[in-house]
């Protein structure tokens, strides 16, 4: 069966400052799922390796949820941390040993048997592609993990740990914005494109810059955002900037990391707006601040 993602999902990095108790937690994903959001995205790191615990939590208390949901989580990355005073230095670490543990981990955090979807968190230069696709194959084999990504890579990584892989990689997780349009230009979108890889998007408000920054970027990006609802009935910043990611063709899955409802509700209006090939260009040009040639 081909794995498919929601068009939004919840990101649960932010988790821990929210600071809900498991009723409103379980509360929120019930509000989402309503919303059709399916697909929610954790890391082992968040919160100081503790948000995907929180998480667990009301999916122990209401086993029912798990099978309405995927789960998604990444590996890879070790932050200095207090839960780990040996460390001198955050590094990265795609070793077989690091990946299982760090799998087993988030399968007792999240209490569940089975992770839909695994990533590794960022390229490590030293990256062996033979032993990250061994272990995935390990885990695949186990039923421990369903599928397979990466998240921030570029397109010559991507296809190297693919290049390794009797099954395909199903998605990159990259950042994508308005304001940021880093893989627009290191051909990380038209890669996707043309390998028919769905791209799950963080940060689709510019780390929520285009709420806050005075910055002369922002603020122009900002203000044509502002006229730009006033064309479009019923939208707002955050629906104008769902919608530009998703007119693409790429079919971006675009990451929310709010735990407020008004917001997340904003975001989904997204979804049903058109925005014309000009208006998008019009954000293109006013965030990059030319002309196209």
């Amino acid at each position: 069966m081909e794995f498919t993602l929601s068009r939004i999902a919840l990101g649960l990095w932010r988790l821990k400052e929210w600071n809900y108790s498991n009723k409103e937690l379980e509360m929120l994903v019930n509000q989402t799922l309503e919303l059709g959001i399916t697909t929610y995205d954790h890391a082992d790191i968040y919160g100081n390796y503790e948000c995907e615990k929180l998480f667990g939590n009301i999916l122990k208390l209401n086993s029912a949820l798990r099978s309405k949901i995927q789960l998604v989580t990444k590996c890879g990355i070790k932050p200095v941390s207090s839960k780990y005073p040996e460390r001198k230095i955050g590094h990265y670490d795609t070793s077989r040993e690091h990946i299982l543990n760090s799998v087993n981990n988030s399968l007792m955090n999240l209490s569940t048997d089975y992770i839909d979807l695994l990533l590794i968190h960022r390229p490590s230069p030293i990256i062996n592609a033979d032993e990250v696709a061994c272990v995935f194959e390990e885990l695949k084999k186990s039923g421990k993990v369903l599928n397979f990504g990466v998240s921030n890579f570029l397109p010559q990584q991507f296809t190297l740990l693919q290049s390794r892989l009797n099954f395909q990689l199903v998605t990159n997780q990259i950042e994508v914005s308005i304001l940021h349009h880093e893989h627009f230009d290191n051909g990380s979108i038209d890669f996707l494109q043309e390998k028919k890889v769905t791209p799950l998007v963080w940060s689709p408000f510019a780390r929520g810059k285009i709420f806050t920054d005075n910055d002369e970027k922002t603020s122009r990006v900002r203000n044509l955002l502002y006229e730009l609802t006033s064309k479009y009935t019923g939208s707002s910043l955050e629906s104008i900037c769902t919608a530009w990611l998703l007119i693409h063709p790429v079919k971006f899955c675009v990451i929310l990391g709010s735990g407020k409802i008004d917001r997340i509700k904003a975001a989904l209006k997204g979804l049903e707006i058109n925005l014309t090939n000009e208006d998008w260009f019009r954000i293109w040009v006013t965030s990059r601040g030319q002309n196209v040639p």
